[in-house]
């Protein structure tokens, strides 16, 4: 949660996406090893604490700086599938839980996966036009664009340049290869009206969500089935979720998605209140529970391209970063649900994706609206 917040601010500002990623992946990986040589239980929860911190800036990072240089007709598709390899990850993560029962070991296994990461990936990955540009470096930002138009078999004329959307319409906007960087904070979302109300709705909703989400994945351990299967289970019923949202995603806009996606999920946890855990009651309890998560996962990666819409570059990961603290702290709640055992848990998972659904029915809708850079472009796209 903390490290979400922080790492928002720092790529948002002088470490910049791929910095910033950088920079969790090598902490990820070191305080993970370090865990599995934890001596006693207070160095323990030190080094968790420490890889959490880092392990918060990776998820908002790497969409943030995947999505950003898309065009608004695929961003939908494109973002939605980064979250395959997520899900994927998870169901691995229950064959490696097999393969390695030590949690020592586990921990190391866990960790490899950011050094390939750092080592096979990160060198290859070009930082965002769009935050170049923030931060007033138009060379650079012109110079990925043109590797960009190259890969797609185009060419930009050596007469374009880019601009802010608050610069567009500047006739004295001239081709300077370096600007003032524009910086921005939560505060500045905080003032403006526009972006405020979208603020508190979109924490209200991914707490809610988290809830659920988390809630659902833990709930496994109340289910009386097995564990390794039902963990795989939940992993794989993400995946057609992500299919079946990307491919509505452009048809039916996100607003309605939001919306649709939450109360599939509500009512699934409603049902799952409702049966018993004995018998064949067990099994249908628990597919209750699959397709609570099948929906509320199409909500939750749903979110992340939802909420970088909403905002602008100068702020966006910072918005995106406090959400997902929002996300956070459902997930730390999520737990103490899971613990009163029963279908109390179901009942709670089904409230909540029930007003969640009624907070994102207050939101704007983005499909096929550009991405502003600025505040100020933001204010006068929205209100012209």
């Amino acid at each position: 949660m903390i490290g979400a917040g922080v790492f928002g601010h720092l790529s948002d500002s002088k470490l910049g996406r791929k910095g910033s990623l950088t920079a969790v992946c090598i902490l990820n990986a070191i305080f993970g090893c370090l865990t599995s040589l934890a001596p006693d239980y207070f160095t323990y929860l030190l080094l968790r604490f420490l890889t959490g911190f880092s392990t918060g800036g990776v998820g908002l990072c790497c969409f943030v700086l995947a999505t950003e240089p898309i065009g608004p007709t695929k961003r939908g598709a494109a973002g939605m599938s980064t979250f395959y390899f997520f899900s994927t990850g998870i169901a691995l993560l229950s064959g490696i839980a097999y393969i390695f029962p030590s949690w020592r070991a586990l921990y190391i296994a866990s960790s490899i996966p950011s050094i390939i990461f750092l080592v096979l990936v990160v060198p290859f990955i070009s930082e965002s036009p769009r935050w170049y540009l923030v931060r007033g470096k138009m060379n650079e930002a012109m110079k990925i664009m043109r590797t960009i138009a190259k890969s797609n078999g185009q060419y930009l004329p050596d007469g374009v340049i880019l601009a802010l959307d608050d610069e567009s319409n500047d006739a004295s906007n001239d081709n300077r290869s370096c600007k003032e960087p524009i910086s921005g904070s939560l505060l500045d979302v905080i003032r403006s009206p526009i972006t405020r109300i979208r603020l508190f709705l979109t924490v209200g909703i991914n707490f809610t969500c988290s809830v659920v989400y988390y809630g659902l994945s833990l709930n496994v351990v109340n289910l009386e089935t097995n564990l390794y299967l039902n963990v795989l289970l939940n992993a794989v019923a993400e995946m057609p979720a992500f299919t079946i949202t990307a491919l509505m995603l452009d048809k039916f806009g996100r607003k309605p998605l939001a919306i649709g996606t939450q109360w599939f999920s509500a009512i699934f946890c409603f049902m799952g209140s409702l049966v018993g855990n004995v018998g064949m009651w067990k099994v249908i309890r628990m597919f209750c529970g699959i397709l609570g998560i099948f929906g509320m996962a199409g909500t939750y990666n749903l979110l992340f391209i939802y909420t970088a819409e909403l905002f602008p570059t100068v702020v966006r990961n910072a918005a995106l970063g406090c959400a997902t603290q929002a996300a956070q702290m459902g997930a730390i709640l999520a737990p103490f649900v899971v613990v009163w055992g029963g279908g109390l848990p179901f009942l709670v998972f089904g409230v909540c994706g029930l007003i969640g659904g009624m907070l994102a029915y207050y939101l704007p809708e983005t499909l096929n609206k550009p991405l502003y850079d600025t505040m100020t472009g933001m204010e006068e796209g929205e209100t012209a």
